[in-house]
């Protein structure tokens, strides 16, 4: 019989504690980055103009469907699009330790198959409230996240990663 004790648990970097048994699992999200006429898409998912933030169209992913499946769906009901997923491109993860709110994004590169943009398109869940195409030079004064996303979306030669940016409204 072993006689040698059990090996303690690693230790957290330090500020991160380990998760405790109820923490609450890291949710996975999909987004689409679809530049068109070199204009990029993107959605203020604020209800009641709660916040000036923008970010790329998409949303949670539902268990036993793929991401590319997932994020069709979440772009037609923000958006009233329908695309085609490409290739990933970043991930992000955003997180809020105060609210153990932990979310990885997996950005797609998308381009749109058919529909076009409709002012009174309204979103089923009611989150998405605006949707707008923005130039790069449009972005400069627009509150966006992730905060790479403007880079991301015209560098189409590389994948990209941000680690842990800090959840914001």
């Amino acid at each position: 019989m072993d006689q040698t004790p059990p090996t303690p648990p690693a230790a957290a970097p330090p500020g991160h504690p380990l998760p405790s048994a109820t923490a609450r699992p890291v949710r996975l999200a999909v987004r689409a980055l679809i530049l068109h006429d070199n204009r990029l898409l993107l959605v203020n998912a604020f209800p009641g103009g709660v916040s000036d933030l923008w970010c790329a169209p998409g949303g949670g992913v539902d268990p036993h469907a793929s991401l590319p499946d997932n994020l069709v769906r979440e772009v037609h009901e923000e958006t009233g699009l329908t695309i085609d997923v490409g290739a990933p491109c970043m991930v992000n993860e955003f997180h809020e330790p105060t609210r153990d709110f932990h979310q990885v994004d997996v950005y797609f590169r998308c381009r749109i198959t058919a529909g076009t943009l409709d002012t009174g398109w309204i979103d089923p869940e009611a989150v998405v409230t605006e949707r707008r195409f923005f130039s790069r030079a449009e972005m400069v004064s627009l509150r966006f996240k992730p905060d790479s996303l403007a880079d991301v979306a015209w560098d189409a030669g590389r994948i990209h990663y941000d680690a842990l940016e800090r959840l914001v409204r």
